[in-house]
């Protein structure tokens, strides 16, 4: 188990490049599987869940060619449905949530699909009842083997349907989206997620000769075609990188350049950030974060105290809601962190409370806050990295605490955030990792 040994209470300096989105690159590359003819995805994250979806389509007879370190051609013109009840693959789709977005195009292209319980974060419980709802009413016929942890799918062909989700899950409605526009017939659905994500797989879809109205809204029309053509897509920056790097900036006092933040789709990330008082300025695609040696959390126009809450697009996206809970740590004032949607996501605060910051978990969705406007700076410690987002938050805490920490479990870290000590060491951080 790799670690991370952080010098802290160094400040940083100079320009930072968010990597290609996750969660886009793991969606899009799902969807190279609805046609035979190539498709050329750059924008690309090195990082450890994207490089095991591609070995992942790679076992299944997926032709790929990396162009350079971030551009990678597909061409799934040969798909092996046998493997998918190999042994490989089950160790491959296990590691990884995003494995269960290949049943849609699957579905919809070959009529059948065999996935194992798929792995991910453990955040709390992450239902696929939406994947599975929604393909079954484009008639999918799914079932669940307890012995194997494993879910079986056939159709003799999806046909259009119209559907209420019910959540607004991101990779659901992905999954859905995929299997509707190779179905026959039309398909609406109500309820759709329309996050960044999304809306650059649908304009994905429609460079590949698909029909989709309503790209953006929560209402998703889908006229079925009969095939999809190959094409060139670039992913987005990655706004939880970029949220992770102001959140970043402001705990250690750093002056710092986001390059390239896509800023256009940060939606109300840059509004919430501003809330705990954090400064910034938009320069052209960029953005600029001063050195700040104060920032004051807003209250409501009552005077009662903030809250912070997740919710679907185009509210918060839960991914930032632990960097924020570190950031509120040394700001001034107290602040309310609501995480509605993982009932586990806010367990990495005691480890918070181990460095000093004074917070109060209420119950697993949520934990007050009372910032110490840098009156005590947070101690060194050694902690675990529980999950990607609580990874990073820890890493933030421990470059702005004093004294030498240790994160363990870093792993964890390497499957949304691409180099980041490699990366943040540029700036002027003192990261060093041990395999």
């Amino acid at each position: 188990m790799a670690s991370f040994v952080i010098e802290g209470g160094h400040q940083l300096s100079g320009e930072i490049t968010p990597q290609g989105a996750k969660n886009e690159a793991l969606q899009v590359i799902c969807a190279v599987l609805l046609t035979e003819e190539p498709v050329t995805i750059t924008n690309i994250p090195a990082i450890r869940d994207v490089h095991k979806l591609i070995e992942l389509l790679r076992g299944m007879g997926v032709k790929i060619t990396q162009n350079t370190t971030d551009s990678y051609t597909f061409q799934a013109d040969n798909i092996d449905l046998d493997y998918l009840k190999s042994d490989a693959f089950r160790q491959q789709s296990q590691t990884i949530r995003g494995s269960i977005m290949i049943a849609g195009p699957l579905l919809a292209r070959f009529g059948e699909v065999y996935i194992p319980r798929p792995g991910g974060d453990k955040i709390g419980r992450r239902r696929l009842d939406t994947h599975f709802v929604g393909l079954n009413k484009l008639g999918a016929d799914f079932q669940f083997d307890p012995k194997e942890s494993a879910f079986t799918a056939k159709t003799k062909s999806l046909k259009g349907n119209t559907m209420l989700l019910e959540e607004a899950s991101v990779t659901g409605t992905a999954n859905v989206l995929m299997g509707a526009v190779l179905a026959k017939g039309t398909t609406k659905i109500y309820n759709a997620a329309c996050e960044p994500y999304l809306q650059q797989l649908s304009r994905m879809l429609v460079k590949m000769g698909a029909k989709i109205e309503g790209i953006a809204s929560n209402l998703l029309t889908i006229e079925g075609v009969d095939k999809l053509d190959g094409c060139d897509h670039r992913c987005l920056p990655d706004m939880i990188e970029v949220g992770s790097f102001i959140g970043m900036a402001a705990m250690t006092q750093s002056e710092i350049t986001i390059k390239n933040a896509g800023v256009e789709h940060l939606g109300i990330i840059p509004r919430s950030f501003e809330k705990l008082g954090i400064a910034f300025k938009f320069k052209g695609d960029d953005i600029y974060i001063p050195e700040q040696s104060r920032y004051e959390v807003e209250k409501f126009i009552d005077g009662s105290i903030l809250t912070i809450d997740d919710a679907p697009w185009p509210g918060l996206t839960p991914d930032l809601l632990s960097i924020m809970l570190v950031i509120a740590t040394q700001a001034n004032g107290s602040v309310v962190i609501h995480q509605k949607m993982f009932e586990s996501r806010l367990f990495f605060v005691d480890k918070l409370i181990d460095m000093g910051a004074q917070i109060i978990l209420c119950d697993p969705h949520r934990a007050t806050v009372i910032g110490l406007n840098r009156a005590n700076k947070l101690r060194s410690t050694v902690m675990t990295s529980p999950d990607i987002r609580a990874g990073v938050a820890l890493l933030i805490a421990a470059l702005s605490a004093d004294g030498v920490s240790q994160i363990h479990n870093i792993e964890q870290i390497d499957r949304g955030y691409q180099n980041i000590d490699l990366r943040l060491n540029n700036l002027g951080a003192k990261i060093t990792r041990m395999e």
